[in-house]
């Protein structure tokens, strides 16, 4: 599972058993993420979490990180045996919107920022697939 966390809501993406292809799952309030992962973990085996890691260009950490860490600390107290890997998820954003033009979508269905970040989750889940 992938997430890729926001101040208002976290894009979601999963893989398939074999881990070969990312799909978008869904767009959560990031208020309510812990308890989304909490369902889900109870319906669905999940082997570990790839949290996007916003950086830079230069590489530095990004502004969102420290909220990140946050939320980090909050989902280790919940879900300690649970493994976490990071991300880099520089231009997944712009990637999304990019597929989002190349596949046709309308400029209506392109301004919805959960289907942006719920595709930002699916290629940070891609990108770490690839490089395992």
């Amino acid at each position: 599972m992938a997430l890729d966390y926001g101040r208002v809501r976290t894009g979601i993406a999963v893989t398939d058993e074999l881990q070969l292809i990312a799909s978008g799952l869904t767009t959560v309030n990031s208020n309510e993420l812990l308890n989304f992962i909490e369902d889900y973990l109870q319906k669905e085996a999940v082997e570990k979490i790839i949290i996007g890691e916003p950086k830079q260009m230069s590489g530095i950490a990004s502004e969102s990180e420290e909220l990140i860490q946050k939320f980090l600390g909050k989902f280790k107290a919940r879900f300690p045996k649970m493994p976490i890997e990071r991300q880099d998820e520089r231009f997944t954003s712009k990637m999304a919107l990019n597929s989002m033009l190349e596949s046709g979508m309308k400029k209506k269905k392109r301004q919805d920022k959960a289907l942006v970040d719920e595709i930002s989750a699916t290629l940070i889940l891609q990108a770490y697939l690839e490089r395992n």
